[in-house]
């Protein structure tokens, strides 16, 4: 395409050199410097072309850096996870601990207990799940209302 403008830029050259207007006519000087300003602009985008495949080819050599990184760094979190969290979530859950907001697993065996049940975060000793039997309502223990409801 540059190639193609800078031959269409000499094609006016001499074009304008072949009109014979005279060396200092008005007419010659202002088309002198049309040209002029034609092959600046010219070289300008052969220059940003040229930038422009060298940026391409850096971003595209980044893009693969950046997928390598992608690919190990999530691998090895698939790993983590399969490893280390599948047997720690497969029969319990997890409560947010409201001091330090670290995550205690419960594993659902401590619930079948018929003791009451108080589970502490192991990082800041803060009770996260208390169950002292308390809560348990029975059917017959409901109002009226919500016993229609449940039929």
């Amino acid at each position: 395409m540059t190639e193609d403008l800078k031959a269409r830029v000499s094609y006016l050259r001499g074009f304008t050199e072949g009109l014979e207007l005279g060396e200092e006519s008005k007419e010659q000087k202002v088309l002198q410097r049309i040209v002029d300003l034609l092959e600046e602009m010219t070289d300008e985008i052969e220059q940003l072309r040229v930038d422009y495949e060298e940026l391409f080819e850096y971003t595209e050599a980044i893009d693969d850096d950046l997928t390598d990184l992608e690919d190990d760094f999530y691998e090895d979190e698939e790993e983590l996870y399969d490893e280390d969290y599948e047997d720690d979530f497969e029969s319990g859950f997890s409560l947010e601990c409201p001091n330090c907001r670290e995550i205690v697993v419960v594993d659902d065996d401590i619930l079948d207990q018929e003791s009451s049940i108080e589970v502490t975060c192991p990082g800041c000793g803060e009770v996260v799940l208390v169950d002292d039997e308390d809560w348990d309502v029975e059917s017959e223990d409901l109002p009226e209302e919500t016993e229609e409801k449940e039929e």
